[in-house]
Order: structure tokens, then sequence, then C-alpha cells
């Protein structure tokens, strides 16, 4: 992997308070779309899945330990995908005979129409929270597993709440899925020691790099939505017309793709920033990783924390 650049702080335009909500949220549904939408030939799963085999992979037979937090969903992006495949995945193993710790039924109550305690299945807990929490999105995805809930209140990355903390044996492992890019160094240093201070594991995946060969599929993902819009959006007027008579929605998705990715951080520069954040990493394991998400240009890069 060769950098085109050092990581450059630009603005998205999907970010901007001027951007109309409209036009954001139709953006944000092209994005979940990006997530879990599986090209034929070139893609052998979808991102969502890679993640959830990605934390089946490298946490082993501590993966049923955690509860796992998204603390920056949006409205839901990709974790009840990743939520749904890694209990496929758990579900295999255990009908296999093989099953590791199920994860404990202690500890976090978050807010959800459904129980949120453990089912005993060897399955594991997801949570979705945001600064900006999207409750009716957040609640329509919750009723279709037992597995998902969310946190109705606000909650800060770099002050998590106390509920949200872990207790009573109770492991928690944060997520930030196409997130972590969004934070200048500041605020990320911020993140990063309320996270080492507070939480047992934490996974940042992004799907872009500052590469060349990212910016390819950036670009081919402007293209891409031209040709299956009408698959995914076809009850949305507004949806179509934005996409093909006046082409925002594609535009904003590649802009911003472009300065996501010469936003990412390399696997070195967030193990460098979690040594500068001002807290203690001793006891810390961190691994990191490149897996192809798209052939032949699409990466995904991957740094995972745990708690030794």
């Amino acid at each position: 992997m060769v950098l085109i650049c050092p990581r450059i702080h630009f603005y998205e335009i999907n970010d901007q308070t001027w951007f109309p909500q409209y036009l954001r949220e139709k953006v944000q549904s092209c994005l979940t779309l990006c997530w879990t939408f599986r090209a034929p030939l070139l893609q052998k799963v979808s991102p969502a899945e890679l993640v959830a085999s990605t934390l089946y992979r490298t946490l082993s037979d501590d993966v049923t330990k955690y509860t796992y937090v998204d603390f920056c969903a949006g409205a839901g992006g990709p974790t009840p995908f990743i939520e749904k495949d890694l209990n496929t995945q758990l579900s295999s193993r255990m009908t296999n005979g093989s099953s590791g710790s199920n994860a404990d039924n202690k500890g976090l109550t978050p807010r959800s129409p459904r129980n949120a305690s453990a089912t005993g299945n060897g399955t594991v807990k997801f949570v979705l929270t945001d600064l900006h929490p999207h409750i009716p999105d957040w609640t329509e995805a919750s009723k279709k597993s037992e597995n998902l809930s969310f946190v109705s209140d606000s909650v800060d990355a770099a002050n998590a709440p106390s509920s949200l903390n872990g207790g009573e044996g109770k492991k928690i492992f944060r997520l930030y899925n196409l997130a972590f890019h969004h934070f200048d160094d500041r605020l990320g240093s911020d993140i990063l020691r309320n996270t080492i201070e507070t939480a047992d594991g934490f996974g940042i995946f992004e799907l872009q790099e500052r590469t060349i060969s990212s910016l390819i599929t950036i670009f081919a993902m402007g293209l891409l939505m031209f040709a299956i819009t009408p698959f995914y959006f076809w009850r949305s007027p507004g949806h179509l017309f934005f996409t093909y008579i006046i082409p925002i929605i594609p535009f904003v998705l590649v802009f911003d793709g472009y300065i996501s990715s010469l936003r990412t951080r390399s696997a070195e520069e967030v193990q460098a920033l979690m040594k500068e954040c001002g807290a203690s990493c001793d006891g810390w394991s961190v691994k990191s990783g490149h897996e192809q998400h798209t052939f032949p240009t699409g990466y995904m890069t991957w740094v995972i924390g745990v708690k030794q």
C-alpha cells in the first residue's frame, strides 16, 4: 500500500449543516447500500460481511465475550448486517459443536423495543448509539433482531456514559464503521483516550485509504449507482430525480469519497495517535489488516485493539 499524500482533513459535503437533510438521508442510504451490496464476480462477500468475518477471525474464541457498541451508527449503517452475519457464523460454529464462550448476560441495558439480554445460545449483542440518535431508523432495525438494540439518548464517543462502560463482567467492544476518518486529530485523540480508559476493545473499519486504487474504486462506485439505483430506490421519485436529472447524489458520493480517502489514517497513524492520546496503552494488543472488498482496486483497512 503506497500512500499518495499525508493525511488531509478537508470537509465533506454531507457533513455540512447547509446541505439539505433530505439529500443527506439519500446519500446515507447509498452508503449503507455500499456496505451491504455484493457485486457479482467483483466481490466475494459484501463489505459488511467482511467486517463480521474479520471480527470472527481476529477475536477468535473471545468474540462472544463482548457487547459490540457502534458509537457512530448514524441511521444504522452496516451494523445490523454485521450483527446478522456474525451471529450466523457463531450459530454455525455451535451447530458444528465447537462454539466458544457465550457472552455474559448481565450489565449494559440499552433502551430499545426489545429485551437486550443475551439469549444464551452463543449469540452476541450489538448496540447502536450516536451523537445524533436516529430513533425511527433504529427502532425499525431493532425489530428485526433480538440481538440489536439502541440507546435513545445522545452519546458522545469522547465521553461515553457509564452505562456503556461495561460492568458486572460485561466487556465492551467499540465499533467505528466508516467513521474514524471524520475526526480530526484532537477529537480522534479524545475518542481513543476515552476508549482505552473505559472499553475492553475497539475496531476501526474503513472502506477507503489514501491510495490511487481507492480513488479508482470510489469513481467506479459513483458509476455503479447509476446502474443499480432503479433496482433499490425505485419507490423514491426524489432519489431517482437527484440521481439522473440533477445528479447530486452520485456527485456527493464520489466527492465525499475522495475527501474520505484523504482523511483516512493508516494503521500506523492510528497507533501513533493512541500513544499520544494521554491514556496508558499498557495491556493493550493491537492488530491491523488490509482486506480486498472489491476486485481489483477496493480494499478495507482495519485496526482492532483488545485489552488483555
